[in-house]
């Protein structure tokens, strides 16, 4: 059933979080008013306005473009959709001038009617832009937040105020942000939570400091680390697909499975905006969070519950359990210029924001293993790559060899023809489908590789929503489970770090692949070396 939030009753929110650290001191010396639990107002309405409770959504950075192209349109399409409370105000928070008018302005440039419901889609942005709202200030001035703070409680109008405050900014001013929003800002009777988008960090010391700094002004029960690829449908569906039906999860485990491979491709480079990307690298931009995620909900025991906490603790147990990463199982790579049909791509390098002599790798292919019962000696390779030959982001199961296969004369020696192969389609034209062996009809004996395919856009009618949506609804209503918690985050750069500080400390130069082709020839050499082939270089390959 949908989660609906209709007319003044709206549906009751998570319940006041703990004091922080910072304002248990300051309470002490009396710099801040916390009301007692007897004296905190229940966020469950009563009769008449008493007891009713306001969302107050602040996207600080409002004026870049993850505002403007994911954050904005996501919150629209919640509203549109009645998924937003009857009251909540929206307050766009940057450094750059702008007024309520012009911020509506930039809004709406971005705003479109792709939702299902598509009547009164006009009526609609005029009256999601009237609670859109702007002020202007520096993200390290408590004063600033203090004024910000004097809006929100206007429009608030006595209500019992939660606030989610969106850190759309770099990272190296979280903290600053976080300790204005927590000392200034925070919700005087409700909750008050922050989304922090990656990078959390460039290693396990400096991931550390940074949770132990926001952990200084926020409970970790306040702190949502967002990925947005653990919103994507199909990642969602995931546990869905292994654990409510019989026939794949006694098939979970090194007894049928061979190996999993987890592929991230862009068709395209870094165009402009190299100077971000240059400093992290494509280990830690998508394997050290996506596809890490997706593999530990992928290889997680079953949680006792659907709580987050349960899921939370199977895939921590994941990552603790994987063997430490050595530099002979990784393979990186960088795109160089390449022409193409008379078309001219650049390379990496001849990027104006990236150094002419940057190392920094555009692609690396890795091979993870799990060193439990289930999964001891299945290899987990994954690869990631910009300026590739496609865009798609999927898991592929690979399954063994059939012993004793009545039908191997007919695939004669490849039997890897013969694999049964899972594969799930993350994005683009999200896709479930299933790589089975079948008899071509006629009266000779031959075989043909055929797919069960469950392919989305032709199996629902239904728009799938944009992973921020999801995301974004979560955090409104405290749900956590695709979120990242602070021990997750310990484990996940404890197996990336050793190797990332090797590559840079010893200067690895990268393998040089064109841009538009697969890759790098050395990831085809690593996964040979554990008898693989990569699943998506398949002719029959969708």
């Amino acid at each position: 059933m949908p989660r609906f939030f209709t007319g003044a009753a709206a549906a009751t929110i998570a319940p006041v979080e703990k004091d922080t650290p910072l304002k248990k001191k300051q309470l002490n010396e009396g710099l801040l008013s916390v009301p007692s639990p007897e004296d905190r107002i229940s966020l469950t309405p009563t009769d008449g306005n008493k007891g009713e409770s306001t969302v107050s959504i602040t996207v600080v950075g409002a004026s870049g473009d993850l505002a403007k192209k994911k954050i904005f349109p996501a919150l629209f399409a919640l509203f549109y959709e009645g998924y937003l409370p009857e009251h909540f105000t929206i307050f766009g928070y940057a450094r750059s001038k702008m007024t309520d008018a012009e911020l509506r302005l930039m809004v709406s440039k971005t705003l479109t009617c792709r939702i299902d419901q598509r009547e009164n889609c006009g009526a609609k942005m005029e009256q999601f832009l009237e609670r859109c709202f702007y002020h202007s200030g520096q993200y390290d001035s408590q004063d600033h937040f203090s004024d910000l703070d004097k809006k929100l409680k206007e429009h608030e109008a006595g209500r019992v105020s939660n606030r989610l405050f969106y850190l759309s900014i770099p990272p190296n001013i979280f903290i600053d942000a976080v300790k204005c929003a927590s000392l200034s800002a925070s919700a005087a009777n409700g909750w008050t939570r922050v989304i922090v988008e990656k990078p959390f960090g460039r290693d396990s010391e400096s991931s550390a400091a940074l949770t132990r700094a926001l952990k200084n002004y926020l409970e970790e029960d306040q702190i949502f680390r967002i990925d947005h690829y653990l919103g994507k449908e199909l990642v969602e569906n995931l546990s869905v697909l292994r654990f409510s039906n019989l026939i794949f999860e006694p098939l979970w485990s090194r007894q049928y499975i061979r190996n999993v491979q987890l592929i991230f491709s862009e068709d395209f480079g870094t165009e402009g905006r190299g100077g971000y990307f240059d400093n992290y690298g494509i280990i830690r931009d998508i394997m050290q969070n996506h596809l890490l995620q997706i593999l530990a909900l992928f290889a997680m025991e079953t949680p006792v519950s659907c709580d987050a906490e349960d899921i939370r603790n199977e895939k921590v147990k994941v990552l603790r359990s994987m063997r430490p990463l050595k530099l002979d199982d990784v393979v990186i790579g960088q795109y160089k210029s390449h022409t193409r049909g008379g078309v001219n791509y650049p390379g990496y390098t001849d990027d104006k924001t990236v150094p002419k002599d940057s190392r920094t790798p555009t692609f690396a292919a890795a091979a993870l293993f799990i060193d439990n019962s289930r999964w001891d000696g299945v290899p987990f390779l994954m690869k990631a790559g910009k300026a590739l030959h496609n865009r798609r982001a999927e898991i592929r199961v690979q399954f063994r060899h059939v012993p004793g296969n009545l039908y191997n004369k007919n695939f004669g020696t490849d039997l890897d023809q013969a694999t049964n192969e899972l594969v799930i389609r993350v994005q683009p034209d999200e896709a479930i489908y299933l790589k089975i062996n079948n008899k071509v009809p006629g009266l000779g004996m031959r075989l043909d590789r055929s797919n069960l395919n469950l392919l989305y856009a032709a199996r629902y009618a239904k728009e799938i929503p944009d992973a921020y949506e999801r995301l974004l609804l979560d955090a409104i209503e405290g749900e956590r489970r695709l979120f990242i918690r602070s021990d997750e985050l310990d484990a996940a750069w404890s197996l990336f770090t050793p190797v990332l500080k090797e590559i840079e400390e010893n200067k690895i130069i990268p393998e040089y692949y064109p841009y538009g082709s697969r890759g790098p020839v050395g990831a085809h050499y690593l996964a040979a070396r554990y008898n693989v082939r990569w699943g998506d270089l398949g002719l029959d390959d969708q």
